[in-house]
């Protein structure tokens, strides 16, 4: 029998289910911060961000929050600018999708920005353009099937 020399096994590194930001303030951008949505997931804690200033950034997601908080495409982050690189950027926080909606209710984000939560080909529920998607067959059709 082999000894365990570890300090636990698969339980531990998955940790405990910490629902605490549930109810957390919404926290808003300072000097030296921008909004930012992401457009694509790079890997290997990176992202590729539209700032709300109009410039696309490269960003890296921070270890605090590195397989702790997961970061899809379409979220809107808050991203920490550098000094020395202008076209990089750090991910300091993800807003939750109703934190989103309040900030551009706030006026923080503008109005053109889109939430789309959830939504991968960016489609809305209200296009009927071309609704009619089904074939009717009459009951000669089917019978000579």
């Amino acid at each position: 029998m082999p000894k365990n020399k570890g300090k636990g096994g698969k339980n531990r590194k998955r940790g405990k289910n910490e629902a605490d930001d549930e109810k957390r303030e919404l926290i808003f951008k300072e000097d030296g911060q921008e909004y930012a949505q992401v457009v694509r997931m790079l890997g290997n804690g990176r992202c590729e961000a539209t700032c709300i200033d109009g410039t696309k950034r490269l960003c890296h997601i921070r270890g605090k929050m590195h397989k702790k908080v997961w970061i899809a495409a379409g979220d809107i982050i808050l991203v920490g600018l550098r000094d020395y690189q202008d076209d990089k950027a750090d991910v300091i926080l993800k807003y939750n999708p109703d934190e989103a909606r309040l900030l551009k209710a706030y006026g923080e984000l503008p109005e053109t920005t889109r939430l789309n939560e959830g939504i991968a080909g960016g489609l809305d529920e209200d296009d009927d353009a071309g609704g009619d998607n089904f074939i009717e067959f009459e009951d000669e059709d089917i019978d000579k099937i």
